[in-house]
């Protein structure tokens, strides 16, 4: 009987009769073991999902992955064998625990589990909690950690969201067919004015400008190339690390334009310059944003080529049959002028051991620290001062 086997028939003899909504769950050994189950869910009528769990996106994703970590995707089925959820999650080992999260990191803003639909998601959360804990083990996990779990998503309920408060939420928007009926309904009819004199001064000054979407590797490289250098350079002004600096990161985000799982938005003037970039995770209904950048030349600033590319963006998603676009997690002023809709989050955790309690209790009183830093402007001020000093030569 090998380790696997053994160590499922231990924890069967270990639990106590099943209840009728019990979930069986099943480790694989790696993405490529779990790819055909992973996409025929992700092609389920009315699978309840975000952008970042796709297959695709996750492989692309992968390289990143932290040296130790080993791709760890669980499925989880009814008592009919029939898949319910899944969940790409890795293992690596983090100051002597063993810690399950899922692929994508700080790239993806959510962190939820693939459902085969909506009464998949309506099962019982404990049902879930304890087959994830069962899969916890058998995957050698101490704890599962699930930050970004949204406490709804497509309207609905999502099992897995019990935990504190997440440090900041996300936001989002509705579509609809008419995109300018959308773009009335969350922009004043003094902001859309203003937006339209930007532009006008722009072509003024720079010329024709034109919404690009990267159509094939070349453009996506120019665009990719474009959201580098800019966010670089913003990163090092406000004393943050660049999250791109990686080359397995940047080769991640060519990886994945060119399996189909983000989209590449650009404003560019006649002779090709890129004024701001917009990069999004995307399934078949909606565009999540992932990354968005300007260009910091400051004689620019006044003509907000971020914003003008948002409308655009926003425009360009409605004609094409979007259902949602989201702007991702965290607070801006950009987020705040055109979303409707904020995503409350939590941060969950599963422990699997004793050990795993530990950390969650950790994890979760480190998600109240950072709720609170981030909703005292006094205390985050603190914090950006700290980063700009940290981040002066010595």
């Amino acid at each position: 009987m090998d380790g696997t086997v053994r160590l499922a028939a231990q924890d069967a003899a270990a639990q106590p009769a099943p209840p009728a909504t019990s979930l069986s769950s099943e480790v694989f050994p790696g993405l490529a073991a779990a790819e055909a189950p992973w996409r025929a869910l992700e092609a389920a009528p009315g699978v309840v999902m975000t952008p970042y769990q796709r297959f695709d996106w996750v492989s692309a994703c992968a390289a990143t992955l932290p040296e130790g970590a080993q791709a760890r995707p669980v499925l989880l089925r009814d008592a009919a064998g029939r898949p319910l959820a899944l969940l790409p999650l890795c293992v690596r080992r983090e100051a002597g625990i063993r810690v399950a999260r899922m692929i994508g990191g700080r790239h993806a803003n959510f962190h939820m589990p693939i459902f085969a639909g909506p009464e998949a998601a309506f099962l019982p959360a404990e049902a879930y909690r304890t087959a994830l804990r069962r899969a916890g083990r058998l995957a050698g996990a101490d704890v599962i950690h699930l930050p970004h779990q949204p406490l709804a998503w497509d309207g609905v309920p999502n099992p897995l969201a019990h935990g504190p408060a997440s440090p900041s939420d996300a936001y989002g928007l509705a579509l609809a067919a008419d995109p300018e009926m959308v773009l009335k309904r969350v922009l004043s009819g003094d902001a859309r004015r203003k937006l339209r004199q930007k532009e006008k001064w722009l072509v003024a000054a720079h010329g024709p400008v034109v919404h690009r979407i990267a159509a094939d590797e070349q453009e996506g490289e120019a665009i990719l190339a474009a959201y580098l250098a800019q966010k670089a350079e913003r990163f090092a002004t406000r004393g943050i690390a660049d999250p791109f600096a990686d080359p397995a990161a940047r080769g991640f985000l060519a990886r994945a334009h060119r399996a189909g799982a983000l989209e590449l938005h650009a404003l560019c003037t006649g002779g090709g310059r890129i004024l701001a970039t917009f990069v999004g995770a995307v399934d078949a209904r909606r565009f999540s944003g992932m990354l968005t950048s300007f260009d910091p030349d400051p004689s620019l600033a006044r003509f907000s080529p971020g914003d003008l590319l948002l409308q655009a963006l926003i425009r360009d998603q409605a004609l094409r049959g979007r259902a949602a676009l989201d702007l991702g997690v965290g607070e801006a002023r950009y987020k705040a002028s055109v979303c409707d809709e904020t995503i409350r989050l939590v941060d969950a955790v599963l422990p699997v051991s004793l050990r795993g309690r530990v950390y969650g209790a950790a994890a979760e009183a480190g998600a109240r620290l950072k709720r609170r830093i981030k909703r005292d402007p006094r205390l985050w001020a603190l914090v950006g001062r700290a980063r700009k000093l940290m981040a002066r030569p010595a």
